[in-house]
């Protein structure tokens, strides 16, 4: 089983990929979860928005799109990245790239964990884990 990075369209973030790799495992551990394949594709708005189309029918840009294949004890799944997104994102929040970058990664995780945001008190919840994967590997 394994963590994979890529990148289609963009050049590759500087992340350290060891690093992330632990964090993601560390994290899906919480959740008694263990990885299985994950693959991250980083890429740009159109790459992102193609995808959002062609799969979900969406016809905008978004930060992440998760496509899940786990199984109860195993996350897996494709996460799709927009750099774009994530660097326009963070200058809106007055957030660091970096931090804003590690916190689209990881929320492709909780996804895959079981943790949704789209229902009423949902996103509450996802913030919650969020912030608290991203004090791991930050602070």
């Amino acid at each position: 089983m394994a963590i994979n990075y890529y990148n289609e369209g963009i050049e590759m973030p500087s992340i350290n990929k060891t690093q992330i790799t632990k964090w993601v495992k560390e994290v899906a551990a919480t959740y008694q979860k263990r990885c299985g394949e994950i693959s991250y594709i980083f890429c740009d708005d159109e790459k992102i928005l193609e995808v959002n189309r062609q799969y979900l029918q969406h016809d905008y840009y978004t930060d992440i799109i998760t496509f899940d294949y786990s199984s109860p004890t195993t996350i897996s799944g494709d996460l799709f990245i927009s750099l774009d997104t994530v660097r326009t994102n963070a200058q809106q929040f007055g957030e660091e790239y970096e931090r804003e970058l590690h916190r689209v990664i990881i929320h492709g995780i909780l996804h895959l964990c079981g943790i949704n945001d789209k229902g009423e008190g949902e996103r509450e919840i996802m913030e919650a884990a969020e912030n608290k994967a991203i004090s791991l590997i930050f602070e």
